[in-house]
């Protein structure tokens, strides 16, 4: 059972990771076309909003992996809504 427990908490964690790297080829894009007309503000303001309430929902209960991971994607998708506001 705890090498069960080991995988899922790699994958989890590899999860993280690919979520936060995500959304770094659409930041770039925004960055190189400057046009957002294709893409939704409500859409990345509320991934911000549920990246938040989670890394603070890990850092309350002490799931480090969790939090940083969320924080990490909050950063990312951050960028694009950023980005999504200056292009407008």
């Amino acid at each position: 059972m705890e090498h069960l427990e080991k995988l899922i908490e790699f994958i989890f964690g590899a999860g993280l990771f690919f979520n936060t790297i995500l959304f770094i080829p659409q930041a770039i894009k925004i960055m190189k076309q400057k046009d957002v007309r294709e893409l939704s503000l409500l859409t990345f303001s509320g991934f911000n909003i549920i990246q938040l309430a989670t890394a603070l929902h890990g850092f309350f209960h002490g799931d480090y992996l969790l939090a940083f991971g969320a924080l990490a994607s909050f950063l990312t998708c951050g960028l694009n809504t950023i980005l999504i506001l200056i292009y407008r």
